[in-house]
């Protein structure tokens, strides 16, 4: 009898070990049936309280988020801004930020105010209807998650010493980024890292403390991927949208 497997975001997925025992990694690496599985071939077991499709959105969106955080030494009391704050890295940002100890401002569209309230955010802020960096308010962090926001406007909301996180940089970030460092005391963060067996364990262990989870959007089975890709391409999207298959135990 056929019998659901339900996952990946648009960039993850998962399968079951042939022990029992989950995982999810990333789509194009190869695995038989395994656990929390990145490319690299970092494994852990999944989150006891996540269902299949949540623990999909995490090697992705929670592993960036809690990378990008560390480099930027997030530290209690801060004032951190995320730009995109209602993504798959966003939602995470947001819910670690807080873990941290930090006060969060959340960035993004009307529809997706009430959820990044939801999760954690403290103050949140409609893009369509306010320019943040016209606003005043500095921050000592400025996580740009979306990397729309160009370095010369985003100075504005940073305080002397801030840090720029930048997830997705535009080429003119990447150029003027290594200029800033170099001619104000202001940090500017946009290197990626390999995952780390650490890092996963690290989520995990937040997870089962209920103090972050995955937030799903949409579920399609994979019949329906160009739909999905369609409505991600929208830019609606709330957190993580995810693709279910179904796996016959039949050989």
């Amino acid at each position: 009898m056929p019998q659901p497997v339900p996952l990946i975001t648009m960039d993850w997925n998962r399968c079951p070990s042939s022990t029992g025992t989950s995982v999810h990694h990333r789509l194009e690496s190869v695995s038989s049936f395994a656990g929390i599985r990145t490319e690299e071939g970092v494994v852990v077991i999944k989150p006891a309280n996540m269902t299949y499709e949540e623990a999909a959105a995490v090697p992705f969106g929670g592993r960036v988020a809690l990378h990008f955080l560390r480099k930027g030494n997030i530290q209690s009391g801060q004032k951190i801004l995320i730009n995109g704050a209602g993504g798959s890295i966003g939602t995470f940002a947001i819910q670690l930020a807080k873990n941290f100890g930090a006060e969060v401002t959340g960035v993004d569209s009307a529809g997706k105010l009430d959820m990044l309230r939801s999760i954690g955010a403290d103050h949140v802020i409609d893009y369509t209807q306010e320019d943040f960096t016209k606003s005043g308010e500095t921050y000592d962090v400025f996580f740009d998650v979306v990397g729309k926001i160009s370095l010369s406007r985003s100075d504005r909301v940073l305080t002397q010493n801030g840090t720029y996180l930048l997830a997705n940089p535009l080429g003119s970030q990447m150029v003027r980024g290594p200029w800033t460092r170099m001619t104000s005391s202001k940090k500017v963060i946009m290197q990626t890292s390999s995952p780390t067996t650490e890092d996963l364990v690290f989520l995990r262990e937040l997870i089962e403390a209920g103090k972050i989870k995955s937030v799903i959007d949409r579920r399609y089975p994979l019949e329906q991927i160009a739909e999905a890709h369609r409505y991600v391409e929208t830019g609606h999207k709330k957190g993580n949208v995810v693709i279910t298959v179904e796996h016959s135990s039949k050989t």
